[in-house]
């Protein structure tokens, strides 16, 4: 019985993923967000920064049970790619967007499902049980501030096998766009090399973002092995930095060099050339393609009024999400870093990773 249980559900599967336009595929680490604000003296006694995302070593476990006991603590679906495919889905007709990763068996896991239901994304997770689901503490400190420190839990075993799966697998075969973070380079990163590698084979579009200073800094010899499989890659100014000074490039700061350099590097697929995408919060973002490298476009951001500014948490994923629900739709370069623009705006003046209900056409 059980057995055939599961021939049943493969089957669902498979019948959705050929029968349903999904175009973008997701790769990450599930997190739930657990924000608490006025953590100046958090980040204090952790020897925590300010804009900085770490992972939990075993000094900083204690926090996540801190906040739980003292702290006011308000809950978000997150993880970087799964913030990414919310947005992506926010952009998007229906059944467009599929998101993997592994969580635990238990209450957490059902608020990521309740989430990614009501945005519109359908997971895919594989389930560890007896595990718990990871958890990001977002340490919110004045001037909008955000340091990030996670502890991975389940997300760290996602295995191969789950993302080949018969349940999985053929919505990898339909999706147009697989999209994975930097964060996925830190535990097995061989999975996450071989899943670009068969990606770039198919002829598909393989997008990294490189999610954290310290990916470059830490996994740059991952990042090397993986970046030739990349078609577009996403960064913000200080990952870029840090890419440049672990690379040794000689201008660190000089943000179009960098993406220069990057979009330069060798590529499996020559048949589309690289695009790297910087971007640098509220004052502009970077575009270099490596069809035409020394005419890097320079995109202005619309500042909001102090006012406006809620929460800058997981406005990078939401801007790629807004990009990524674009480019399906087959916009314009220009019109899919304005869509990204705007859709991290919401982002940012919202509480955590979320967006405005019923949805607004923001393309």
């Amino acid at each position: 019985m059980y057995i055939k249980s599961i021939q049943i559900h493969i089957l669902i599967y498979r019948f959705i993923a050929f029968t349903m336009s999904y175009s973008i595929f997701c790769v990450g680490h599930p997190l739930i967000d657990m924000q608490v604000r006025q953590a100046e003296d958090l980040i204090t006694k952790y020897n925590l920064k300010a804009n900085d995302a770490i992972l939990a070593d075993v000094e900083l476990e204690s926090i996540y049970e801190e906040l739980i006991t003292e702290r006011q603590v308000f809950y978000v679906a997150g993880g970087a790619a799964q913030n990414t495919a919310r947005g992506a889905a926010y952009i998007l007709p229906p059944n467009s967007v599929v998101f993997a990763g592994c969580v635990g068996d238990d209450e957490l896991a059902e608020q990521l499902r309740a989430a990614n239901k009501r945005e519109g994304v359908l997971d895919v997770y594989q389930v560890n049980k007896g595990q718990k689901t990871g958890a990001c503490a977002v340490l919110i400190s004045k001037g909008h501030h955000r340091s990030l420190v996670t502890t991975l839990r389940a997300a760290k075993n996602l295995d191969e096998e789950h993302l080949w799966s018969p349940t999985v697998a053929p919505f990898m075969t339909s999706a147009r766009v697989v999209y994975i973070e930097g964060f996925l380079l830190t535990h097995r990163p061989e999975i996450a090399i071989r899943l670009g590698r068969k990606v770039s084979e198919a002829g598909k579009i393989f997008v990294l973002n490189l999610s954290a200073p310290y990916i470059p800094r830490s996994y740059n010899t991952q990042i090397q092995e993986i970046i030739p499989y990349c078609d577009i890659i996403i960064s913000n100014e200080a990952e870029a930095e840090a890419w440049a000074a672990s690379n040794d490039h000689t201008e660190p700061t000089n943000i179009s060099s960098v993406a220069k350099a990057i979009a330069l590097l060798p590529k499996a697929n020559v048949a589309s050339p690289r695009i790297v995408i910087v971007t640098h919060g509220a004052h502009s973002t970077t575009v270099v393609s490596a069809e035409n490298p020394d005419a890097p476009k320079i995109y202005p951001v619309q500042p909001l009024k102090e006012e406006e500014i809620v929460d800058t948490n997981a406005a990078g994923d939401a801007f790629a999400g807004g990009f990524l629900g674009a480019y399906v739709l087959e916009k314009s370069i220009d019109v899919c870093i304005e869509t990204g623009h705007r859709l991290a705006a919401m982002c940012v003046g919202q509480e955590g990773p979320q967006y405005k209900w019923p949805k607004v056409n923001i393309l």
